[in-house]
């Protein structure tokens, strides 16, 4: 089971690492930590590749490594550092493939997001961006269903305000 383990986290990783990055940069708001955090998602995966099991959802199982990741180490660093940080919307903005209306409002929902505490933008991230189901973003956030329901009612209401 163990090298069907490794084998399949080895094949799997880097068709994931755009949204990890994502994922990273939505906690993090530097890209600098989103890079640290994905690159220590991606050691501690292959580290522990035994302990994922064949035939799940190996991108919900990295999610909640980098989730463990940034709870655990860099979130004490960031406050310490203080630094770094770039806004959600100059990193995920579109370089005019988009018309501009597209843009402004891209810029307006990302800047109310990024307004929103942590656990809301996570939770949205999950659900609205990365297309989990309400249990799995609960899985993965380690909350219950419950909280990701009333997370995202919250997010809703904040981004109706922008209408």
């Amino acid at each position: 089971m163990s090298e069907a383990s490794r084998r399949e986290v080895r094949l799997g990783l880097e068709p994931c690492l755009a949204r990890l990055w994502r994922y990273a940069l939505v906690l993090s708001s530097s890209r600098d930590a989103a890079d640290d955090l994905v690159q220590a998602t991606c050691l501690r995966a292959i580290e522990r590749a035994d302990q994922f099991a064949p035939g799940t959802r190996l991108d919900r199982w990295l999610f909640a490594i980098l989730r463990s990741i940034w709870l655990n180490e860099v979130r004490a660093r960031r406050i310490r550092e203080g630094g770094g940080f770039v806004e959600a919307e100059q990193a995920l903005t579109f370089d005019g493939v988009h018309d501009i209306e597209v843009n402004i409002l891209t810029a307006e929902v990302l800047s109310a997001l990024g307004r929103l505490p942590e656990a809301q933008r996570e939770t949205a991230l999950m659900v609205y961006a990365e297309g989990c189901t309400y249990a799995e973003a609960a899985e993965t956030l380690g909350v219950p269903i419950g909280t990701v329901m009333s997370r995202l009612a919250t997010v809703r209401a904040a981004l109706a305000k922008l209408k």
